[in-house]
């Protein structure tokens, strides 16, 4: 009965996070712009060109700037919206990516498949080790999302426990790996963010 109970919630908070996430994007407007994070475009020159993946994209903006510096670029949202504005955004930009809607919590990323996975601003832990198990030998993953200090100094951003990162728990997290890159900070005083680039 509990089990029933259980699986029934959390098919109900997957739908509720879908829908929040949809009224969200459904605007004509870019709500996070059209240009990548600044993380990804100061370190695309470390990362090996190749298949890439790129993790709740949003609205495409570092799914397409992978795809104008010659990746092959898978990108997956839980929100339709978001998927058909990255789409759009593409062909704005005369980029093929492949946008697909998926949910993260459920989806299964294929193995042995993407020389490059990309994660920004999105923390689901026990994803991490698909990702990894996603990468090629010699893959990159590039990460960046919000830290607990982020919350703490009243920056905007998620505020729940879950979707905010413990001091060194993403270097930890990608600890079996070889790590090219990290850094955990509070950047021009609007967010607390930690950055990692790690190898497979």
């Amino acid at each position: 009965m509990f089990f029933s109970h259980h699986i029934l919630f959390s098919s109900f908070a997957d739908s509720r996070d879908k829908v929040l996430w949809e009224k969200r994007y459904e605007t004509e407007a870019y709500i996070l712009g059209k240009e990548p994070v600044e993380f990804l475009k100061e370190h695309i020159g470390l990362l090996p060109r190749g298949k890439a993946l790129d993790l709740a994209m949003g609205e495409g903006r570092n799914a397409v700037f992978l795809a104008k510096h010659g990746f092959e670029v898978d990108g997956c949202d839980i929100s339709e919206h978001a998927v058909k504005k990255a789409r759009k955004l593409a062909a704005e930009n005369h980029a093929t990516i492949h946008a697909f809607i998926a949910d993260l919590e459920t989806y299964q990323l294929p193995k042995d498949t993407y020389d490059v996975i990309a994660c920004f601003y999105y923390l689901q832990r026990d994803l991490v080790p698909q990702m990894k198990a996603a990468l090629k030998p010699g893959g990159m993953i590039i990460y960046e999302t919000y830290t607990t200090e982020n919350r703490e100094r009243g920056f905007k951003g998620p505020k729940e426990e879950e979707y905010l990162l413990q001091p060194n728990e993403l270097l930890r997290l990608f600890e079996d790996l070889k790590i090219v890159y990290y850094r955990e900070l509070v950047l021009d005083n609007k967010k607390a963010i930690a950055s990692l680039i790690a190898k497979k």
